[in-house]
């Protein structure tokens, strides 16, 4: 099947063309004919199969055919993501699509300004493309009308309430008309994704065009056993042998992107991390530099593992195994995206073991266990300088000394000879006393 059979407008078909696409995916062949009848939808696919176009496409082509009741514009569509990557990725579509048909499309997400958000959507919109928080916040604020949304589309649902959204999400819909479309795509399909889809979807038309919870064919998958004193040994190992050039590195915690990172710019291997902690524009900043490839790894923690779009990235690592099971699916299908070929490994230390059964029993398959013949059976001095010895005895007392002299107080002027010192009296806090001349006042003031 081809883009023409779709029914799809000239001006979008153009737009297809430029991008370099002539046979749609799966996902794209079944939710592109349905979303233009108008059905509620719920959508299971893979990440990387193109199921962003799958509901811009025919979202933008309808948007165009209804007349605005009024000469301002407001939001019509709205797209709940669940990461600042993701809102950025589709917004970005949105336009390329929207501006063909005289469409404007803006992305909300916090992090950053609101008052320029606000600006944006006082010029007017169409599409909005928004992480739940921040929108609720303009929702609350007053700052948008969402009366008027005649498209919602809940996109990675599955990861938005793994994040725990699930209370923005109802609180918003309280914001919306009730007769709408509403579009749920999700790369698991688990229960509690299924009483989301019973409470928003109105007799929802079905699509699933892979198994669920199932790690796309075009990644190649192994395991390295390595103990976690080791792990940052192993990967640099991995890396330089095997000349890798462009690799996404996932970590659990923000901590430990960074101090990872840190090891590898000491092992000469040119690294950045992005994670929550880091600001928008850094995060942006680091992602373009990452696909220009001027950043050989990216360290991120699972805030990137959705919405970041790169293409033909040949390697991801798990340096550290997901605590929950189908994150790992989401990440190694950062490669492996639109058809290209990708490897996906992971460095396992005992500890880890259950978290390796969980995903093993996910896939309903064992990832195979490979080894590297030539990594050093013991650890290898990296010759980084060594901390000097505290010197016995010497070094300790010299030090508590300098602290017990710290603590004594200054000493009492001096009388004049020929006058006897007399010992003063205690003065009260804030006050002072004087004896023959000498002032006293009460220290720690």
């Amino acid at each position: 099947m081809s883009f023409d059979s779709l029914g799809l407008c000239p001006e979008l078909m153009s737009a297809i063309t430029t991008q370099g696409y002539t046979t749609p995916t799966p996902i794209q062949t079944e939710a592109i004919p349905a979303i233009l009848e108008g059905c509620d939808l719920l959508a299971g696919a893979q990440t990387g199969t193109g199921k962003t176009a799958a509901f811009a496409l025919p979202l933008v082509q309808m948007l165009s055919q209804r007349t605005l009741k009024n000469k301002r514009r407001s939001p019509r569509v709205l797209v709940l993501v669940p990461t600042r990557e993701l809102a950025a990725q589709v917004s970005d579509q949105m336009k390329n699509y929207g501006r063909r048909l005289s469409l404007r499309a803006t992305m909300i997400y916090g992090g950053v300004n609101i008052q320029a958000q606000i600006e944006r959507l006082d010029r007017g919109v169409d599409i909005v493309v928004a992480t739940p928080g921040r929108l609720l916040d303009h929702a609350e604020r007053e700052t948008i009308d969402l009366s008027r949304i005649e498209f919602l589309v809940l996109d990675e649902a599955d990861r938005m309430l793994d994040l725990g959204f699930i209370d923005e999400i109802k609180k918003i819909t309280e914001y919306l008309p009730v007769k709408r479309q509403n579009l749920l795509f999700s790369a698991t399909y688990s229960y509690n994704i299924k009483k989301l889809a019973d409470e928003l979807l109105n007799q929802p038309r079905r699509i699933e065009v892979a198994r669920t919870n199932i790690a796309a064919d075009a990644v190649k998958q192994a395991i390295y056993h390595v103990e976690r004193s080791r792990k940052r040994e192993m990967l640099s190992h991995l890396i330089r042998k095997g000349e890798w050039s462009q690799i996404l590195v996932f970590t659990r915690t923000r901590y430990g992107a960074d101090k990872l990172t840190e090891e590898l710019m000491y092992d000469s291997i040119n690294a950045a991390a992005i994670h929550s902690n880091k600001s928008q524009s850094v995060r942006t900043r680091t992602l373009a530099e990452f696909k220009k490839g001027e950043i050989r790894v990216l360290v991120a923690t699972d805030v990137a593992a959705r919405g970041l779009d790169i293409a033909q990235l040949p390697h991801v690592v798990n340096y550290e195994l997901p605590q929950v099971a189908e994150d790992y699916v989401h990440r190694i299908g950062r490669t492996g995206r639109a058809g290209e070929e990708g490897i996906a490994l992971s460095l396992v230390c005992p500890a880890e073991l259950p978290r390796l059964k969980a995903i093993e029993e996910l896939l309903e398959y064992g990832i195979t266990v490979q080894t590297v013949a030539d990594f050093p059976a013991l650890p290898v001095n990296r010759g980084g300088r060594l901390k000097p010895k505290k010197k016995k005895g010497g070094h300790k007392s010299k030090k508590t000394t300098t602290k017990s002299n710290k603590a004594q107080p200054k000493p009492a002027k001096q009388v004049k000879k020929g006058k006897a010192a007399q010992k003063p009296s205690k003065p009260r806090r804030g006050k002072q006393t004087s004896n023959r001349g000498i002032t006293h006042t009460r220290r720690g003031r």
